[in-house]
């Protein structure tokens, strides 16, 4: 227990995990702003690649592979369970590699890759100008990092509220939970979506991410596009308001949800199991959160523009009020020296990545995660830049 004046933290660091666990950095914590109680849910968990390299591997031509070697990556931790899916599968196919992965958040993942920390980075927000303009001592002089789509996913509204299963709400009611407007569970806004469920006249316990998260960036941004009059922050990685309790990463999101009652959330889809999802008011109709409907809001995206040609930052289109959509999305990146100092290392990387975005690791990120596999032609546009990487 760590006492703070105004405010206690409990903290409980749990045994090392088995290899089927999907970490998150040593301590997962959740803070409540305004409160006395700062609560610490966790678990110390640790993602290296314990996928098991057994038996005589092949490379994809079939012939054993002659790539040794360890890569390092940090970052999203909504990419951590598709990351340990490519590590197991990659490591598979390459006996004398070993990729470790350490889901810190995408800020921190950024970082460490820009500082030369680490060999890439997973990001569920591409990086930013001042960030491409940064020289990585990992990268040859002269040359920048590019971001490549590989992780799609539907970021989903949990909650929490007993005897309640099914809830329905729209971009402006959302904003006025999570911006500290809207307060109570029966309020007449989010009443009038609900007709037939009896709902509470408790306080609405809202759980946002505490850490520099792509997850936050995507979710404000969906806001900020979908309602502005009441979201007035603009889109970021670190939660704009003082509300409720801030949580360490999707695992601890996901824990404080789960821990407290009338709590309601925004979190990474893969994170969300055992948790109830609301449904999404897009156009005129209520919408079920599907990876399906996700991937297809990406798909109608543009390449954002002014970026260098190798590299696939999306644009997503968060107004796009197709049958089924869900523009509430993430994309998440790896992000890549275009060309490494190092040549043994850009080599790793490139054969890493060229199996992340395959069929194949698009599959077991999709089975293992609940992710949407790219589609065909940004499948394509991905598989072109990495055969770039030097």
């Amino acid at each position: 227990m760590v006492t703070n004046g105004t405010y206690r933290r409990l903290e409980w660091v749990a045994p090392a995990p088995s290899c089927n666990q999907t970490p998150e950095g040593n301590t997962v914590s959740f803070t409540r702003f305004g409160s006395i109680a700062v609560v610490a849910v966790a678990a110390a968990l640790v993602l290296s690649s314990c996928a098991s390299n057994e038996g005589t591997t092949t490379g994809s031509t079939g012939s054993p592979s002659a790539l040794t070697g360890t890569l390092s990556g940090i970052g999203s931790s909504a990419q951590g369970t598709a990351e340990t899916a490519w590590a197991a599968g990659f490591q598979g196919a390459n006996s004398g590699v070993t990729v470790n992965y350490n889901p810190q958040g995408s800020g921190a993942g950024r970082t460490a890759f820009l500082g030369g920390q680490s060999d890439f980075a997973g990001s569920d927000a591409a990086l930013k100008d001042t960030e491409l303009a940064t020289q990585s001592p990992k990268c040859a002089a002269g040359t920048k990092p590019i971001d490549l789509p590989v992780y799609i996913s539907p970021i989903a509204i949990v909650f929490n509220i007993a005897g309640v299963t099914t809830l329905k709400l729209d971009a402006p009611t959302i904003a006025g939970i999570f911006s500290g407007k809207v307060t109570t569970w029966n309020d007449k806004q989010i009443t009038a979506q609900n007709a037939g469920v009896t709902l509470p006249s408790a306080k609405i316990n809202v759980v946002h991410r505490g850490d520099d998260s792509g997850t936050t960036q995507n979710f404000t941004d969906y806001l900020s596009a979908n309602a502005p009059t009441v979201w007035t922050a603009a889109p970021a990685q670190t939660f704009p308001y003082k509300i409720g309790d801030a949580a360490t990463g999707s695992s601890g999101v996901a824990a404080a949800v789960k821990s407290a009652k009338n709590s309601i959330a925004y979190l990474d889809n893969s994170a969300a199991t055992g948790l109830a999802s609301a449904q999404l008011k897009v156009g005129a109709t209520y919408n079920t959160i599907s990876a399906a409907g996700a991937a297809d809001v990406v798909a109608k995206s543009p390449i954002a523009a002014g970026r260098a040609a190798n590299d696939l930052a999306i644009a997503i289109d968060r107004k796009n009020t197709d049958a089924n959509a869900w523009p509430n999305v993430l994309v998440s990146y790896l992000i890549v020296c275009q060309t490494y100092k190092d040549k043994a290392t850009g080599t790793l990387v490139a054969a890493y990545a060229k199996y992340v975005a395959s069929a194949d690791g698009q599959a077991a990120a999709a089975k293992q995660a609940s992710s949407a596999p790219l589609a065909t032609d940004l499948a394509a546009k991905v598989a072109a830049s990495i055969a770039t990487i030097k």
